[in-house]
């Protein structure tokens, strides 16, 4: 119960630091938007085409949310950076908060405002009146996106730890970040590359999530995807919170 309660205070901590800077939570929502108006228009043409099945705009949406969870969670260990910087984490040290809390309550932070990210991209999408939506699917589709910010949340906030610095935080996230959303499919259906890079997605969890957010979002319910992203994305986000905590224990021990 004190590990519950002591990560309720510091997720209720972080949601109010968002509240009072939604600058960066508006950026990036912006930036899909830029995606979505901009660029999803040249897709029109390919209703029906490999990959494009159930239309361009039911197939480009889901991406576009995964793109989003992955750029928003990837980059949350920025925060924590200026808060090492700030002295806050040698200020912990001598608070009975429990260590895992600490680590716990900010990923979780970073997961609700993702979640709201995406449904306010479903519902904008949904204003262009060019999308069908079955709305069950897309709930579904939310533990996907949930899954997969748990997991980037917790790699970023483990990065941070270590490297201590944005300078190389940045870098490191990027180079992780690039290879991982190209091969994924989030832009264009892995169906249209050639087979070699084809075969190298299949080793990518992303390209997981994204195929069953688009077969979530169209209500295909029973497919291989729906079941493999999930199972793939909870071990990873297990592994990668567990690291997260044990170094985020050792940095206020």
């Amino acid at each position: 119960m004190k590990t519950l309660r002591d990560t309720w205070l510091v997720y209720s901590r972080s949601m109010k630091l968002n509240l009072k800077q939604p600058v960066w939570l508006i950026v990036m929502l912006v930036q899909p938007l830029y995606f979505l108006f901009l660029f999803a228009p040249l897709l029109e043409g390919m209703d029906g085409q490999p990959g494009f099945e159930e239309g361009a705009m039911e197939t480009f949406v889901p991406g576009l949310i995964i793109m989003m969870a992955l750029f928003g969670s990837a980059f949350v260990g920025f925060g924590l950076i200026a808060e090492l910087r700030q002295g806050v984490i040698e200020r912990m040290r001598v608070t009975p908060v429990s260590r895992i809390a600490l680590m716990l309550g900010r990923t979780l932070a970073s997961v609700t405002t993702t979640l709201f990210q995406s449904l306010a991209l479903v519902l904008l999408a949904a204003l262009t009146g060019k999308l069908e939506i079955y709305w069950p699917g897309v709930f579904l589709m939310l533990v996907i996106v949930l899954l997969t910010s748990f997991m980037l949340a917790g790699l970023s906030l483990g990065l941070a730890i270590v490297l201590k610095s944005e300078d190389a935080m940045g870098p490191v996230i990027n180079t992780l970040v690039q290879p991982i959303m190209l091969i994924s499919g989030i832009m264009l259906p892995m169906v249209m590359a050639p087979q070699w890079l084809q075969n190298v997605a299949d080793f990518n969890p992303f390209y997981y999530a994204v195929q069953a957010s688009r077969d979530l979002f169209a209500g295909h319910l029973d497919t291989a995807a729906v079941w493999q992203a999930p199972v793939i994305l909870g071990a990873l986000a297990i592994v990668l919170v567990w690291w997260a905590t044990r170094k985020f224990a050792r940095a206020v021990a």
